[in-house]
């Protein structure tokens, strides 16, 4: 069957939304803690971890917003074994930025033609030095009697790091707390499963006078490199000084395959929906209140998809994919120096959003890389109607029956995806001031006035 001319349409826009429209102020996450010194309020409040997995070989990187003065504090990460000072990095912000952006979902808009002319036009869019030894703390006999060693210390940028391993969870937490750190309240018995584990604690501890030398008023983002059989993030440290459901965007770079969670169900959000164009100056809004809807059908105990894609190229791009650069500074290791964007390399970024609670998420995230290579992004459609006459020609009739269809169906969509009441999207659509068409379906009144 033909298709109707009015839907061979014309893309004129592309709109993104970043991050921090995504998330609500009040959502925290993350894969460790903080630990404040003395008795600062800080805690999580957006996370985004980007990682770089083949074979056994991780590279993980943490970037992170928090709330709270500027005060010592630190955070508490498990990690598989004890990092060299090599293996421990200082990551660039504006690439998280830039593959934020590339992933992000979007907003995509279309006009219709004029069904008297039909005719298709196409607008091409382009668019770190170890610390002296006089200068470590001299606890090793503190240390010794809690069960708790200090395997390794590095200055790194603004960053004191400290790895640790500890035969008790009540030992580890004193140390922290004799180290002059406030626990927040159950981290004891949220750090055991981790010793049980045999897993070692990456503790990163801001140095103030060396943050104050990167000129910003954030924290620049943690990588390290190491191996291990088990590909999983560590969240429930997160939960401990969290208020309220977690969000946790997570970017994971791998080189065949979509990438879900092993022990929770993924799930692609709905996608590719027309929905009323009123919502291209309210966004940020919707789908702030699309997700929290399909949360809410899940019960919280879902990961979603929200983009899965080969960083070579994009369609329609939200930005510009990413560099080999910069896929090497987020810890793709294996791209070689053929590899160029615009064509496929073998670097696919899949980006899963959660959100979730202690009870909905009890157990670390899995993952597992899959066969699927089927692109997929989180897309959502403005068609924008023709602003003809019904009566310029017997087709603009027919544009015009289908237009009301399409809006109706258009409000029935958004209902359905955020909860909101159908009446008052038909309101905000004007849909009683639909154009007559004349056609035959009429009523013979309405040719009179």
């Amino acid at each position: 069957m033909a298709i109707p001319f009015w839907r061979k349409l014309m893309i004129t826009r592309l709109l993104f939304l970043l991050l921090a429209s995504l998330i609500s102020q009040t959502s925290q996450a993350f894969c460790g803690f903080y630990v404040a010194k003395a008795d600062a309020s800080l805690y999580n409040q957006a996370s985004q971890v980007v990682m770089a997995r083949k074979g056994n070989k991780t590279v993980l990187s943490l970037m992170n917003d928090y709330q709270g003065e500027l005060q010592d504090f630190a955070l508490v990460v498990p990690v598989p074994e004890v990092l060299k000072e090599g293996q421990i990095h200082i990551g660039d912000a504006k690439i998280f930025a830039h593959i934020d952006n590339f992933t992000a979902p979007r907003l995509v808009e279309y006009h219709d033609e004029d069904p008297c002319q039909p005719r298709v036009m196409y607008e091409m869019m382009s668019k770190s030095v170890p610390m002296p030894a006089a200068a470590m703390p001299q606890k090793a006999k503190s240390d010794k009697s809690l069960g708790v060693t200090v395997e390794a210390e590095y200055t790194v940028g603004e960053y004191d790091i400290v790895i640790l391993s500890a035969k008790e969870s009540d030992g580890l937490e004193t140390w922290l707390q004799s180290s002059g750190y406030k626990i927040p309240d159950g981290a004891s018995a949220a750090l055991q499963p981790y010793i049980k584990q045999g897993l070692k604690f990456f503790v990163a501890k801001v140095n103030l006078k060396e943050q104050s030398k990167t000129g910003s008023k954030f924290l620049r983002p943690l990588q390290f490199a190491f191996e291990s059989p088990k590909f999983m993030l560590p969240i429930r440290l997160g939960m401990i000084n969290a208020k309220g459901p977690q969000d946790l965007l997570v970017y994971i770079l791998s080189e065949k395959g979509r990438v879900e969670a092993s022990n929770y169900q993924t799930l692609k959000l709905p996608s590719n929906m027309d929905i009323p164009v009123h919502i291209k100056d309210d966004f940020a809004n919707f789908y702030k209140v699309m997700f929290e809807t399909q949360v809410k059908k899940q019960n919280l105990r879902a990961v979603f998809t929200e983009y899965f894609w080969n960083m070579g190229w994009c369609d329609p791009c939200a930005a510009e994919p990413l560099s080999p650069e910069e896929l090497k500074q987020l810890g793709v290791f294996w791209l070689d120096g053929n590899s160029q964007r615009g064509m496929g390399i073998p670097v696919q970024v899949t980006r899963l959003h959660v959100r979730y609670t202690p009870d909905s998420f009890p157990e670390d995230l899995v993952f597992q890389e899959t066969s699927d290579t089927a692109n997929f992004q989180g897309r959502y459609v403005l068609r924008h109607a023709w602003q003809g006459n019904p009566e310029q020609c017997e087709a603009a009739k027919t544009y015009f029956k289908q237009l009301a269809e399409r809006h109706e169906q258009e409000a029935k969509t958004l209902a359905e995806l955020t909860g909101w009441s159908v009446a008052d999207i038909r309101k905000k659509m004007n849909l009683d001031d639909a154009p007559k068409t004349g056609g035959a379906d009429n009523q013979w009144w309405e040719k009179i006035w």
